[in-house]
């Protein structure tokens, strides 16, 4: 990328760019680099290794915890246009939990290392402050799906979570494992094996290896309930 291209790049990203020096505006462009990630490559694995600010061009990422039990539990997802904070963890003394990053489908983004940033948010107010608004959403989410987990049903997260993906893929069929929806909901395999095949019995979906069907979109919807984003 020339300058020029980075800077219209970023100024779409940072609302902030027009109200930032022109030293931060060539030291961001000069120090800015694009990072290329496969599906299902490992981007970031906690705070002991803080990367940098990630801004997601294109594809998909997806953000999770680990539970004490060892299981994963999606908390949200990244696309094109989003910013990712969490990523850049040695920045803010607020963030005191690990969170991984995964690429869901082959993603590129604009990386901003750590200290690059670190110095825009102290120089620049209107950068802190888009930043302080950009990690309290991220923290509602955090914070939406922990609320979830301690006092909603599995039957519910488990149809809201089949609703909101079918959402994203555009399709009631899903390719999806009984794994791979174990690890987004933080539960274990059989227990949504065992919750899939009600959902069967009941005309809610249908199921062949490595796949759900959706068949009864507004069954599913009624169980969800407020458990829908």
């Amino acid at each position: 990328m020339n300058e020029i291209s980075q800077a219209s790049e970023l100024a779409g990203f940072f609302p902030f760019w027009d109200k930032l020096s022109q030293p931060m505006k060539e030291q961001l462009i000069r120090h800015v680099s694009v990072r290329k990630y496969p599906a299902k490559t490992a981007i970031y694995q906690g705070r002991q290794n803080c990367l940098g600010l990630l801004l997601i061009r294109s594809g998909q990422i997806r953000a999770y915890i680990m539970t004490e039990e060892g299981r994963e539990l999606t908390l949200y997802r990244l696309f094109s246009g989003d910013i990712c904070l969490f990523s850049a963890s040695c920045v803010f003394n607020s963030i005191q939990f690990d969170i991984f990053l995964t690429a869901e489908q082959d993603t590129e983004v604009l990386h901003i290392p750590p200290d690059i940033y670190r110095e825009c948010i102290e120089q620049s107010a209107p950068a802190a402050l888009y930043t302080n608004e950009l990690m309290a959403s991220g923290f509602s989410e955090v914070m939406w799906v922990l609320e979830q987990v301690l006092s909603k049903k599995m039957d519910a997260r488990l149809a809201a979570f089949l609703i909101e993906e079918s959402a994203l893929e555009e399709t009631d069929d899903l390719t999806l494992t009984h794994e791979q929806i174990a690890n987004h909901l933080g539960s274990a395999r059989e227990v949504m094996t065992r919750m899939l095949k009600y959902f069967q019995s009941e005309g809610l979906v249908r199921l062949t290896r490595g796949h759900v069907e959706l068949t009864d979109v507004p069954g599913l919807t009624r169980l969800a309930k407020d458990s829908l984003r």
